[in-house]
């Protein structure tokens, strides 16, 4: 059937940060689609939710498929006007030792994959100009530490890649999001996650709620290209040397 909502796309939109900036846009009257790679189940669970949604399914290490995605799409919806690069994937290694295979795949997931992804819908959408692309990277990058070192070496690198696309592409819109310590990651149960996720100037946890409205901000609102936000209750302002997670657990030993 027709669709007369306008259109996002989320990677990564199934779950976690993902899963709150759908449900936002879905709240706001978009029609969404929810891309995953492994959590179909629970992908389409939520599109059976939502007044609005359909799911995409595709491994963003696949190039070729993710390009078939992208061209399926466009061919679609003839109002595919947004896209939010979320899907990431976060490892752990170290900058004494980068682990080559989480390297890789890092570096594919995180950077070279939504930057490709971005270049083919904004060549390919036939929604009027602004189209925008919201790139999601992380706080890390202003307040540096070693550890997860593949992750953050990725997410710098998209954050290159978003001011040069910015750039290249000077119709649209093209910004990125970076978010603090808002969900529990790695290994940690919540009740780690609730002491470490709090040291920031703020001394509180930023609410995933509070990135999904940014994200739409950054969809809807009056936003120059190129434009950076910070969600993460001033956590990149921090000087921290080792990540959160980390931190908390040191400041238990002592």
């Amino acid at each position: 059937m027709p669709i007369d909502a306008p259109v996002v796309l989320v990677t990564g939109g199934a779950q976690r940060l993902g899963e709150c900036i759908v449900r936002r846009f879905a709240d706001a009257g978009w029609h969404v689609v929810i891309h995953c790679n492994t959590s179909r189940d629970a992908a389409e669970d939520l599109a059976r939710e939502l007044p609005s949604a359909e799911v995409a399914q595709c491994d963003l290490t696949d190039t070729g498929k993710m390009a078939e995605m992208v061209e399926r799409l466009a061919a679609s919806h003839t109002d595919w006007r947004v896209t939010v690069n979320c899907a990431s994937v976060f490892k752990p290694d170290g900058a004494h030792a980068l682990d080559p295979a989480t390297n890789m795949r890092a570096m594919q997931v995180n950077a070279r994959s939504p930057a490709m992804l971005a270049q083919a819908f904004l060549s390919g959408s036939r929604a009027a100009s602004p189209r925008r692309v919201i790139n999601v990277t992380d706080q890390k990058l202003a307040n540096m530490n070693p550890d997860f070192f593949s992750y953050t070496m990725s997410k710098a690198a998209f954050s290159a890649a978003s001011q040069m696309l910015a750039m290249a592409f000077p119709q649209d819109r093209i910004t990125s999001l970076a978010p603090g310590a808002i969900l529990p990651s790695h290994d940690q149960s919540e009740e780690e996650a609730e002491q470490s996720h709090r040291l920031n100037p703020l001394d509180r946890r930023t609410a995933a709620s509070e990135v999904a409205d940014a994200a739409y901000f950054l969809a809807t609102g009056p936003v120059a290209s190129g434009q950076h936000i910070y969600v993460d209750s001033g956590q990149y302002l921090c000087d921290q040397d080792r990540d959160v997670i980390y931190l908390a657990r040191e400041d238990e030993d002592a």
